[in-house]
């Protein structure tokens, strides 16, 4: 009888010892960026204060075995929900009757508040498909949404100079069929707010739901606005607004995980709900997306808040905005490089005339900074963008010293004399004709090589990537993610490895 053969166990026959264990999760984030001190201006924010990374962690792991799941059995998870939001109400204009939910993140913040839009608007009328209106900034979590609940989206112009939303556009593409319109506050990609009291205004007058994305700038904003900073009206205090959404983990420096749904009433939150007792099992009952949670996010959220309590906070804020402006004042001296819009807030964007942005942000990689690229799209070309945090305050000034430094050689070096004929070709592909095979060419062009390879360089990748139409772009990044997120099996004995 022969014996199949198998391959070896993925476990350890025996469990690894703690110190073993731990250095082998720490060799997976060898190549991570750095999440704090500050060199790293996007996707994490950072106080500079260590004891409150501290106090969070600890508050996480004391809540990390309760479920969120059901707040009969976990009453603790109840209570710091409803102080949390509480709390958030408070500081962003919401009257008696407001609401609101904790969730995992900004995506689910905007996804729940557009799901319960689009069935308030079932009940109310008889609608088609329904449509999702939103300004071309807004936030790529809303197309998510329009996909995921099966909505047409109408993707309308913002004003070309400063990049905030054309109400009028806005109004001329709603339809019987429009289940929620979107304003920013602000746009993510330039730090604009957009004009919420008009369009407050305009859902009023077509009796439609307005969602204002401040998962940037919610809990910011107000502090802001007490420094002395001109801060338009945005929050649950403008007529019109029927939810927002605000995200913990990003200006409040919660750890990732916590950000908060608001409603101006329980009505509209009712529609965000869902109950099953169409089976055999318990009843299920969720507020939000997920169903099983642990109760570390919102436990450490709530140590977080109070630990760095009003004017800690507004202290912090102070630190954000002098980084922010020092920031601004410091790309407008580099020749080169311009701000696009009027940053309100503490997000600022940089377009490079002449010469690659894209080079810039791989230079600025090898002297250990990470700045964003942004690829072009409408009105707004191709550029580098910061997230300031109060950390930010501490490195703004040798961060623009190479920033200039990484400009002049960027503006020196020779572009490839074939990479615009080739840009000009991309730019042309029809979308529809895509194939596997056309997918291995670009791979192959933009240096991916295919198969759970990250690159060390994207400047050649992003200039490709930015000459593509935006629907060749999205079934480009499918297949390249499709294939990262592939995991290592181990051959059978004798064989040779997917690696050899």
């Amino acid at each position: 009888m022969t014996t199949p053969a198998t391959s070896p166990p993925l476990l350890p026959a025996q469990g690894l010892p703690e110190d073993e264990l731990f250095a082998r999760l720490e060799t997976f984030r060898e190549h991570d960026l750095a999440t704090r001190g500050g060199r790293t201006w996007a996707y994490v924010y950072d106080t500079g204060r260590a004891e409150i990374d501290r106090i969070a962690e600890r508050a996480y792991v004391a809540f990390l075995h309760e479920n969120g799941l059901d707040p009969t059995v976990f009453p603790s998870l109840l209570g710091l929900e409803n102080e949390v939001v509480a709390i958030a109400l408070a500081h962003l204009g919401g009257g008696p009757d407001g609401v609101g939910s904790f969730t995992s993140g900004g995506t689910e913040s905007c996804m729940l508040a557009i799901k319960a839009a689009r069935d308030r608007a079932r009940s109310r009328r008889t609608i088609g498909r329904g449509n999702l209106v939103l300004p071309c900034t807004a936030h790529a979590a809303f197309h998510k949404a329009a996909r995921y609940f099966d909505l047409d989206t109408r993707v309308v112009d913002v004003d070309p100079v400063t990049f905030k939303a054309d109400v009028d556009a806005v109004a001329a593409a709603i339809d019987d069929d429009t289940v929620a319109i979107v304003g920013s506050a602000p746009s993510y990609a330039h730090g604009v707010l957009d004009p919420i009291e008009a369009l407050g205004r305009l859902a009023l007058e077509r009796d439609v739901w307005l969602h204002v994305d401040a998962c940037v700038g919610g809990w910011l904003l107000p502090y802001l606005r007490r420094l002395g900073r001109e801060v338009a009206p945005f929050d649950l205090s403008v007529p019109g607004v029927t939810s927002l959404s605000v995200d913990l983990h990003k200006y409040a420096y919660c750890p990732k995980g916590a950000s908060l749904v608001l409603y101006r009433d329980r009505e509209a939150r009712r529609h965000q709900l869902f109950a099953c007792a169409d089976w055999t099992g318990y009843t299920v009952i969720n507020p939000t997306i997920q169903s099983s949670k642990t109760g570390g996010a919102i436990a450490a959220a709530w140590a977080t808040l109070h630990h760095v309590g009003d004017d800690g906070y507004l202290d912090i804020a102070r630190r954000t905005q002098d980084a922010t402006q020092q920031l601004v004042a410091g790309i407008d001296a580099i020749d080169g490089l311009e701000v696009l819009g009027a940053p309100e807030m503490t997000m600022v964007a940089a377009q490079a005339e002449g010469f690659d942005v894209f080079e810039v942000i791989d230079l600025m990689k090898d002297r250990r900074w990470y700045v964003q690229p942004q690829l072009s799209y409408g009105p707004s070309p191709a550029n580098v963008h910061f997230s300031v945090t109060a950390t930010s305050l501490e490195v703004v000034a040798p961060m623009l010293e190479d920033l200039a430094d990484c400009v002049a050689i960027a503006r020196e070096t020779p572009a490839d004399p074939g990479r615009d004929g080739l840009l000009a070709a991309l730019r042309d592909l029809d979308p529809a004709a895509f194939t596997p095979e056309m997918y291995g060419q670009m791979l192959a062009m933009a240096g991916l090589g295919g198969g759970a390879q990250l690159p060390e360089r994207m400047a050649e990748i992003n200039a490709i990537m930015d000459a593509l139409p935006p629907a060749l772009k999205e079934q480009l990044l499918v297949a390249f993610l499709n294939d990262l997120f592939v995991p290592a099996r181990p051959a059978p004995d004798g064989a040779p490895s997917d690696d050899a």
